[in-house]
């Protein structure tokens, strides 16, 4: 007996949402265990409910050696490096995006093929070039080196994002002596807010959780950021003290989720510039 295009649908629809509920577990289950570890007294690599909850873990780990200069020093160089991502990545995406040359195809090219390079394939030569120019074991030296790297894809980001303004708009403020520089700020930057959030969060997350290259790059410890100093929780011969761990990436999670939460409201706009270009 045939099945009706009604219930094959309903079965394709079922078989969805099941697939749906794996991949949604594969998230919430390492979640549900750093919750869950940093309250257990007896935290383990199992996800149960803890027998008591305990705020031992967040006493253990809230001191300036562990988590607060750790933490600042993940803020100085994830926000300046994505600060001067953002500002490199506008100016080099404007022309591209508003002027037509022969190279802007080539460009455009490779600046794709640079962010399918592998970070650790460059740093052999990047630490050779630092020690020479001596930029390693410093603070300026990584956010430097940060920012070159997330700024290929940011480049590709922004310059999309910035043909969706019209070029009417700063054609009519180009009559009114307007220059280039004045209308990208003026002008394309506020119209694509949305695309700067979405450069913006891309480049301090990728940056935040980033081990290799501060490892690499920087050797003093009072320099390290959280995304080397978690590290310190991982004991020899296996020892790991899981409670310390689960509260620590709660800790070190929170200014990723500020920042999203911050800039939400511009992540979800639009352009809506249809109506601007008419009349």
């Amino acid at each position: 007996m045939a099945t009706s295009p009604a219930s094959r649908r309903d079965r394709r629809r079922t078989a969805a949402d099941a697939g749906l509920l794996v991949v949604a577990a594969a998230f919430v289950l390492p979640l549900a265990w750093v919750v869950l570890s940093a309250l257990d007294p007896h935290a383990s690599l199992r996800v149960k409910v803890p027998d008591g909850v305990t705020l031992e873990h967040f006493d253990a780990i809230l001191t300036p050696e562990i988590t607060f200069t750790p933490l600042l020093n993940s803020l100085i160089l994830c926000g300046g490096a994505t600060l001067l991502t953002v500002v490199c990545a506008a100016l080099a995406a404007y022309p591209l995006s508003r002027f037509r040359s022969r190279l802007n195809r080539p460009f455009l090219l490779t600046v794709l093929f640079a962010t399918s390079l592998p970070i650790t394939a460059i740093m052999v030569p990047v630490y050779a070039l630092f020690v020479r120019v001596n930029l390693i074991d410093t603070m300026q030296g990584t956010v430097f080196f940060f920012a070159a790297s997330q700024l290929p894809f940011a480049i590709w980001l922004m310059k999309n994002f910035m043909d969706g303004v019209p070029r009417e708009l700063e054609e009519a403020a180009w009559t009114d002596g307007a220059s280039s520089f004045q209308s990208l700020l003026r002008i394309v930057l506020p119209l694509m807010g949305p695309g700067v959030a979405v450069v913006t969060v891309f480049s301090f997350v990728m940056m935040w959780g980033n081990f290799f290259v501060p490892f690499m790059l920087l050797l003093t410890p009072d320099q390290m950021p959280a995304s080397v100093s978690i590290n310190d929780f991982f004991g020899n011969r296996g020892m790991v003290a899981y409670g310390q761990l689960a509260a620590f990436s709660i800790v070190y999670s929170t200014p990723v989720v500020l920042l999203y939460v911050l800039i939400s409201r511009r992540l979800g706009g639009g352009f809506a510039l249809g109506g601007a270009v008419k009349g």
